[in-house]
Parts: structure tokens; C-alpha cells; sequence
């Protein structure tokens, strides 16, 4: 039997750093991604059954989201399989208060497997390796944000609560919805940077149709970039404006503030 522990989409933002932990702790990673040795991949069921194999804990991201319609159909799919391939332990990355997400997540619940779910808020990477790098670095940041605040979550902290599921007892059928300690409104968010970088960014608020158009121009196909305007814009729209107690629960320290994530991203050269 394998020791090895299978990260699905682990290329990604939590994935990788996930992997990364294991391995420091010179653990055996099977990665399940589409160019893996073993590959995996979400549009091709074919494949999951020899990234299972003799496979005992995996973490789970789904790409592209589980608010996609078609997302449902695909996890439904992947239960089965997981549980037939003998997988005991899964800890699922999910959203913080997105229907359709926690609808995917109870098809994992409702499951013979032993799971833990992770209900990360937006990520603060989002700004140093994600969709608004580059607009931080032109200078000008936008979003269709509702003004309200956000609890804004380092992903050091998510892969940090992934692994202890992943590796520790007393996590199995927790939901640990995972903040950061500061709210910040995205104006705020934006200044920290400009703080700790010294340059010249400012922000604005713009509407879901405006940021469609700005995915466009990006090279986003036109139902991609509607739908992520739209998927964007519901997250925004101040449900998440307040804290959750996951990380404290589950690894009993305080999350990373928004100052550290900056410095450390600084720091590093995200933002040149």
C-alpha cells in the first residue's frame, strides 16, 4: 500500500504550498494534476482511477470552482470513485458562504470518507500571485466590490489548516471557515500595499459588467468572463464581511494580518 497522500491540483495556489508542507516533512506527494506522472484530471474521469490507487488521505481542490453548475455532477462523480478506490481521509477546499460550493460539499459529507472541509474567505494572494497582480503593478486596482469589508485570508494559513486535517486526528467532520483577524474594505487593502511597496496604486469600484470587460481584454473567452464577473461580484457582496474562529480552531494560533502577508510578499519580490 502507498504512503503516499494525493494533491489534487497541486500547481495551484493551495495546492502547491500544501504539497511543499508534506514534502519539508519528507512525505511521499503523488501530484494530481494534468501533467503529473500519474496525471488527474477533472474533465477526464478515465484518469482518476490510477490517481486513486492505493491512495489513503488527498486534498482536494476543484478546478475551476465549485460554483460552476457543472461542478455538482463532477465531485457527485468523484465520491464514488474515491470510495471505491478505498480513500479514507479527504480534506475539501471549498468557499465561505457560496450555495453552490457547500451543495458540493455535502455530497463529501453525505460520503463514507472521512472528511474536513475549508471554507477559506478571499484570498490575500489574489493581490501578489493571482488575478490583480498585474494591476498592482500598472498601478490602478479594480473590482465589482460592495464596499463592505472583507476578511481578507493569507493562503500560508489555509495550507497550514489543510495539512494538520491531512496529517492529525481531531479534525474529521470539522468545517473550519478560515479568516484573517483584519476587515478591510478593498481601498484599504490596496493602501497597505502602496505602504509597504512605496508606490503609487489606487482603487476603484467598478461594476460586474466593467470587470467582465476588463477579463475580456485579457484574453478571457466571453461566457468565462461572465461568468467569473458575476461569481466575483456575489462574493463581494458583503456576506463576508465578518470573522471566523476556523484557523484558531483547528491549529489554535491566530491567522497572519494583512501588513505581514504585504511585507512578506514585498519582501520575496512579488510586486518588482
Amino acid at each position: 500500500m502507498s504512503n503516499e497522500i494525493l494533491v489534487i491540483g497541486a500547481t495551484g495556489k493551495t495546492g502547491k504550498r500544501v504539497a511543499e508542507r508534506l514534502e519539508a516533512r519528507g512525505l511521499a506527494v503523488r501530484y494530481g494534476t494534468r501533467r503529473s506522472a500519474i496525471p488527474f484530471d477533472w474533465e477526464n474521469p478515465e484518469t482518476w482511477q490510477a490517481s486513486l490507487a492505493g491512495i489513503k488521505s488527498a486534498y482536494v481542490a476543484y478546478s475551476p470552482d465549485l460554483a460552476v453548475p457543472s461542478a455538482h455532477g463532477v465531485i457527485a462523480a468523484f465520491v464514488k470513485a474515491a470510495e471505491e478506490a478505498g480513500l479514507h481521509r479527504v480534506v475539501m477546499l471549498s468557499e465561505r458562504n457560496e450555495a453552490r460550493a457547500q451543495a458540493c460539499e455535502q455530497l463529501i459529507k453525505d460520503s463514507s470518507l472521512e472528511w474536513t472541509i475549508l471554507q477559506p474567505s478571499w484570498f490575500m494572494q489574489n493581490f501578489s500571485e493571482g488575478g490583480f497582480l498585474e494591476s498592482v503593478l500598472t498601478g490602478e486596482v479594480s473590482a465589482p466590490d460592495s464596499g463592505e469589508k472583507e476578511p481578507w485570508v493569507d493562503l500560508e494559513d489555509v495550507a497550514d489548516v489543510a495539512v494538520a486535517a491531512l496529517l492529525e486526528e481531531g479534525h474529521a467532520g470539522k468545517v473550519y471557515e478560515i479568516t484573517g483577524a483584519d476587515l478591510l474594505t478593498w481601498d484599504e487593502a490596496v493602501a497597505e500595499i502602496a505602504a509597504v511597496t512605496g508606490r503609487d496604486i489606487t482603487y476603484k469600484t467598478i461594476t460586474p459588467k466593467e470587470f467582465e470587460a476588463t477579463l475580456i481584454a485579457a484574453g478571457f473567452p466571453n461566457a468565462d468572463a461572465e461568468f467569473v464577473a458575476k461569481l466575483v461580484a456575489q462574493i463581494l457582496d458583503g456576506k463576508n464581511a465578518s470573522t471566523s474562529d476556523g484557523l484558531q480552531r483547528s491549529l489554535g494560533r491566530e491567522p497572519r494580518s494583512f501588513r505581514q502577508f504585504a511585507e512578506a510578499a514585498n519582501a520575496v519580490g512579488c510586486w518588482p
